[in-house]
């Protein structure tokens, strides 16, 4: 559709925590100068990725004013409002727009939260008084509750409901939101190429943190029904992205974009830094993007 605010890759990105584990936000500004110089159509800040759960609403604030002046109008601008507080949801999206975002993504309340779906749209409804367009993330695996496609359609009747992003991990489920004709973004790393062919409006990656140059290749590619192509591409990223969708995810991406110099510190408590074990096991799915994305990297 024309009309979709989120089109092409959406970034994750991590937030750069220093030694003692205070969010940095001078790094922060390296950080995304480096993921715009890759090509990189959006952000999304203090996103799952980047730790949101982990940081206190002051930093979270802090962290997306920091970076939507560093970003400016080189990139667009989506802020993770999630809270169980649905008045914490409208004053952190109040916030995002003070700070010139385009739009907000929002969980449903996270921990003995609504369960049926007239429950949920209540609470996207009242999400919406924060003035921002709305991303409805939908990931059961960690909600409970799922965004069905006739969910969906009554989502789409609230006027700032825009999108759903559906981190499920099930391409078949993802097909039949994408079957209403509404947007639906991406979220799922292992599903990238497959959810494109199959309609997907959008991407939000936490995975191309790690290899941003790489991931807006595959992206242009597909856009570009260059699909040959883009499988080709695919193959390099496939094994790194279905490797981290198993298990320890957000330890694996900071590991992963550590090694191929998008580093951004350890993840912050109670997360660990991933182990040595699995950190070989992580290089050896990296393969040759360790080398691509290095020698791509500005100094």
């Amino acid at each position: 559709m024309t009309d979709f605010l989120f089109p092409g890759l959406n970034l994750a990105v991590t937030t750069p925590f220093d030694d003692r584990g205070g969010v940095d936000l001078d790094a922060f500004e390296d950080h995304l100068e480096r993921y715009i110089a890759a090509g990189v159509d959006g952000f999304v800040l203090s996103s799952g990725t980047g730790m949101h759960v982990y940081l206190s609403r002051e930093e979270s604030d802090r962290l997306v004013a920091r970076g939507a002046r560093v970003i400016g109008s080189r990139a667009r601008i989506i802020v993770q409002t999630s809270a169980l507080l649905v008045e914490d949801v409208i004053a952190r999206t109040r916030h995002a727009a003070d700070h010139g975002a385009e739009g907000v993504m929002a969980l449903p309340p996270f921990f003995e939260g609504p369960t049926d779906d007239d429950d949920l749209l209540a609470f996207y409804e009242a999400a919406a008084e924060g003035g921002l367009p709305i991303i409805g993330y939908n990931v059961p695996q960690a909600v409970g509750v799922g965004i069905s496609p006739d969910l969906l359609r009554r989502l789409s009747e609230i006027p700032n409901f825009h999108a759903v992003k559906d981190s499920s991990g099930d391409l078949a489920q993802q097909s039949d939101l994408a079957r209403t004709g509404l947007p639906v973004m991406n979220g799922a790393d292992p599903l990238v190429p497959y959810a494109l062919y199959a309609g997907a409006a959008g991407l939000i990656w936490g995975g191309a943190n790690f290899a941003p140059r790489t991931c807006v290749a595959l992206v242009t590619a597909a856009t570009e029904g260059r699909w040959a192509e883009a499988r080709e591409i695919w193959r390099a990223l496939e094994p790194a992205m279905n490797l981290i969708w198993q298990g320890d995810y957000a330890q694996s991406v900071y590991a992963a974009a550590e090694m191929t110099g998008y580093g951004a510190g350890h993840p912050r408590r109670p997360l660990r830094a991933l182990g040595a074990e699995k950190r070989e096991a992580l290089g050896a799915a990296l393969g040759d993007l360790v080398a691509r994305e290095r020698d791509a990297v500005p100094a």
